[in-house]
């Protein structure tokens, strides 16, 4: 019954129409309790077969989750000392001059995924997703509440609810609006994600559920970028408002910063939802432990069955119902006809997915210590709107997975591999291995690892999908080695990372519409460098440098350094008040950027034009007063000029014809309820 109720829910939202989980906490986030204080650590925690007694008629509440694939427990993250662990964006991304238009990553991220891949990636960002989908427990019902606003009415509205229906069932629902009406002309974003989750333990231990309903939708008006750098770096009084710049798309009568006007007139439309059904079943031994004369029962699986169905849609638009007005950037740039009077590309994808695994735990009382088997069986059906035949096509792979975390912790392992033995992506493959040990207080952590990938690429690139694409069914297979290494000494708060990835046969965008495939080996290297000095007491230096260094003939635009420096005062002012304040620095070395193409959404190779920007500065002020959190911030400061007289004129560049606006401030709340 409840597996129908959610189905129910999931369909019954517009296929039309979190929390984020990122890596790299900062030391400090915790379980949330009574008074809003935070104990323990966020990017910790504890498995899933803990003897704590947990009492749902007391007055704290106790919140933990885990993600899908781990037995680990972790506790919510109520640090109040980086802005961006509270948005969808990492402090490194960049997007094209206002919050929800497509965005990238200065630090080299290569798609790592084997299998069918959409092709259509640079809004992923923006969307839920189950693999970030936490599967909660709580012993009183927890509401929260975010409202971020920024300049020109731009909004984050976040609401988070869950609550144990009963001690061993929990239910959860979030919902997240971003919403702006931009800058530039026809730069407007709207997106909305909605997601439940559900997880259930039966009586006897031996039964687990897991649920996750997802819907998510994506949409950004696109201009094309603005006609001539010369309007920004020779502004006259008449371009003051950047909103009367020339852009090479969206004519004026269809562009406008009515908050209200959401309807999208050029631009892309993304959504997606996805529905997932796991269930597990053990066999093992049941035993029980004595804690405060009460004995707790508990189940020690030794073996686990598992079926985990996925029912994925995914839909792609770009549209423009002025194309007639077009001043000649499509004939220009994809080759398409000035004569028609709507540019529309759609293209429809679904997928099913069958899983079916079995778990062996070599020690019953590590849950973290397990060898898991399986296959996965999928079928896809592709729609072109119709201009093209639909495509049906099937995958089979098989996989395993064995992981240790030792009962000390002094040892973390994980070998896992993945082969599509049949169907259209066969001899695609993922291997991952690695080995993370505790040397002590002294040296801290130490882990090392390697991953090969080797893919198909992107269906977009390489058949036919009724998008403007230069596609080539010739292209080979991908592959994608990675080594890496971390050093981890919090006693330094001191962090070393080092990724070294070789590249064979990569394949790129080199122009609006056409991909390239670089058959030699290429290497790129990536070092970073994360240390949080103690100037004084209550004053902090955050340090975050990035080197990367391209070998080889493949095509790629990166930064040879990105640094982020944070100096703040933080501390406790009054008894209940938590304090950060300080300025964000943010800074990367001249580079041929990227240039953008927006009827595909991609993010392309240039060589052409070299992309310099002053340091990215930002002023900010947080606190959390119990349960209260607050967020201020003054962005952009680095646009001041005394050109013709005072002003935030100055507008850093993103990408090529692309700019950042000036001043922009930048308010928020969160605020925790416990019911």
């Amino acid at each position: 019954m409840i597996c129908l109720s959610c189905v129910g829910l999931l369909f019954s939202l517009q296929t039309n129409a979190q929390f984020p989980i990122k890596g790299g906490r900062m030391p400090g986030s915790g379980m949330i309790s009574a008074g809003g204080k935070s104990g323990g650590s966020g990017a910790g925690g504890k498995d899933s077969l803990s003897f704590e007694k947990r009492d749902f008629n007391e007055n704290k509440v106790s919140i933990q989750y885990r993600l899908l694939d781990t037995a680990r427990y972790r506790a919510l993250d109520t640090t109040i000392r980086d802005y961006f662990d509270k948005i969808p964006l990492d402090a490194e991304h960049i997007h094209l001059g206002n919050n929800g238009t497509a965005t990238q990553s200065l630090l080299f991220k290569p798609l790592m995924k084997a299998g069918w891949d959409h092709g259509f990636h640079a809004f992923d960002v923006y969307n839920f997703d189950v693999n970030d989908t936490r599967f909660l427990s709580t012993n009183k019902p927890f509401t929260q509440l975010t409202y971020l606003l920024g300049g020109m009415s731009e909004q984050n509205i976040g609401v988070v609810h869950t609550q144990n229906i009963t001690p061993d069932w929990n239910a959860g629902i979030e919902y997240r609006l971003i919403t702006s009406p931009g800058f530039y002309k026809s730069q407007n974003t709207n997106h909305k994600n909605v997601r439940f989750s559900t997880n259930y333990t039966s009586k006897d231990r031996r039964y687990n559920l897991f649920l996750a309903a997802i819907n998510n939708t994506l949409q950004s008006s696109e201009n094309g970028g603005i006609a001539n750098d010369s309007f920004i770096v020779n502004k006259n009084k008449a371009y003051n408002d950047v909103f009367n710049i020339p852009t090479n798309l969206a004519i004026v009568p269809y562009s406008n910063r009515n908050f209200f006007n959401v309807k999208l007139q050029t631009g892309n439309r993304y959504t997606n939802s996805v529905f997932l059904l796991r269930q597990q079943y053990d066999f093992g031994k049941k035993d029980s432990v004595y804690t405060d004369s009460v004995m707790i029962r508990y189940f020690l699986p030794t073996f686990r069955i598992e079926h985990t169905l996925q029912a994925s849609a995914y839909n792609f638009q770009y549209l423009d119902i002025q194309g007639l007005a077009d001043s000649g950037f499509y004939q220009a740039h994809y080759n398409i006809p000035k004569s028609k009077d709507t540019v529309s590309f759609f293209n429809q994808w679904n997928e099913l997915s069958n899983d079916f695994s079995v778990l062996q735990f070599p020690d019953p009382k590590n849950p973290l210590q397990f060898l898991k088997i399986g296959a996965t069986f999928n079928t896809f059906k592709g729609q072109f709107n119709g201009l093209l035949p639909d495509d049906k096509f099937f995958n089979f792979k098989a996989h395993g997975e064995y992981r240790n975390r030792t009962k000390n912790r002094k040892w973390d392992m994980l070998l896992y591999g993945e082969l599509y033995a049949l169907g259209r992506n066969i001899g695609d493959y993922d291997l991952q291995a690695n080995l993370k040990t505790f040397l002590g207080k002294r040296w801290g952590y130490v882990a090392a690892g390697f991953r090969n990938i080797n893919k198909t690429p992107s269906y977009l690139y390489k058949e036919a999908t009724g998008f403007p694409m230069a596609y080539n069914n010739g292209f080979n297979k991908e592959n994608i080695i990675q080594f890496y290494g971390t050093s981890e000494i919090p006693e330094k708060n001191l962090k070393l990372s080092a990724d070294f990835y070789l590249l064979t046969n990569y394949v790129y965008l080199t122009d609006f519409y056409k991909a390239k495939q670089n058959s030699s080996i290429s290497n790129v290297l990536r070092l970073g460098l994360n240390k949080t000095f103690t100037v004084k007491k209550r004053w902090k230096w955050y340090l975050d440098v990035y080197l990367q260094k391209i070998t080889g003939n493949v095509q790629l635009n990166l930064p040879l350094v990105y640094v982020r420096n944070r100096f703040a005062y933080e501390g406790s002012l009054f008894t209940n008040l938590a304090l950060s304040t300080g300025v964000d620095i943010r800074y990367n070395t001249p580079y041929k950027s990227d240039n953008y193409s927006p009827v595909l959404g991609q993010f392309f190779y240039q060589n052409l034009q070299n992309v310099a920007i002053r340091p990215d500065v930002a002023a900010y002020l947080n606190f959390r007063i119990l349960t209260f959190t607050g967020f201020t911030r003054l962005e952009n400061l680095n646009t001041i000029s005394l050109k013709d007289g005072f002003g935030f004129k100055q507008n850093n560049a993103a990408h090529l014809l692309y700019y950042y606006p000036g001043l922009l401030f930048r308010l928020g709340v969160v605020w925790d309820m416990v019911n």
